[in-house]
């Protein structure tokens, strides 16, 4: 595909994931990229947390770290209401988090100044 990506720790440039896994848009007030496979270097605890404020208010989920880090990058939802129910197992990483390595271009740039082609989840 023309836009590949891996999608590295913004900290400690470990690799996570990459655009091959991509599978959703994001949604409104979450900037976050969706991805439905993660590499073995994401790590999640056991313990739920739950969302007090913003698109996450009354969701509970697990908070996805680095494994080499700690850097906090992302959640995967576990329960939320109908709007969010599309993401619940899927792995959501903070932009703010993760960088981008674009493979065509041959260079590294943050996940918010990337727009990735549509991708929608099949019912």
């Amino acid at each position: 595909p023309e836009e590949c990506a891996v999608f590295h720790c913004r900290d400690c440039w470990t690799v996570l994931g990459d655009s091959l896994q991509l599978c959703g848009q994001e949604p409104p007030g979450l900037s976050v990229l969706i991805c439905f496979k993660v590499t073995s270097d994401v790590t999640w605890e056991d313990s739920l947390s739950v969302g007090l404020d913003g698109a996450l208010v009354g969701c509970t989920y697990y908070l996805l770290s680095c494994r080499s880090c700690g850097l906090a990058l992302g959640f995967s939802l576990y329960s939320s209401d109908s709007d969010l129910a599309y993401l619940r197992g899927l792995f959501c990483f903070f932009k703010n988090s993760i960088m981008c390595y674009l493979l065509k271009h041959q260079k590294t740039i943050e996940a918010s100044k990337v727009n990735f082609p549509a991708v929608t989840l099949k019912e």
